[in-house]
């Protein structure tokens, strides 16, 4: 045989026998869900909790951080952000208004 053989027979069989420890871990995992659905599926309930309230956390910085921005280009720019409003608010009573 070439060394490139043995090594690819040497790289399979490792391979294999890291799929079969997986394989049994994932039975292992598997077993125990089955043995304590109840506790599965509150610890389930448990990580998406902690990922929303992660993600809600998240969103909270970031709209903090976009208010403060906001508040600092008003702060620097205050007739923009006054023509601005008056804009809008000018578009909104146009959108709303009775037609008739």
């Amino acid at each position: 045989m070439t060394k490139d053989t043995e090594s690819a027979i040497a790289d399979f069989t490792q391979d294999f026998a890291a799929l079969r420890k997986d394989i049994a871990h994932l039975a292992n995992a598997i077993s125990q869900m089955a043995q304590h659905p109840r506790q599965a599926a509150e610890d389930a309930v448990e990580d998406a909790k902690n990922k929303v309230t992660s993600t809600a956390d998240e969103a909270q910085s970031h709209l903090r951080a976009t208010s403060s921005e906001i508040e600092a280009t008003i702060k620097h720019n205050p007739l923009t952000a006054v023509l601005i409003a008056f804009g809008i608010g000018i578009t909104l009573g146009l959108i709303t208004r009775p037609r008739g």
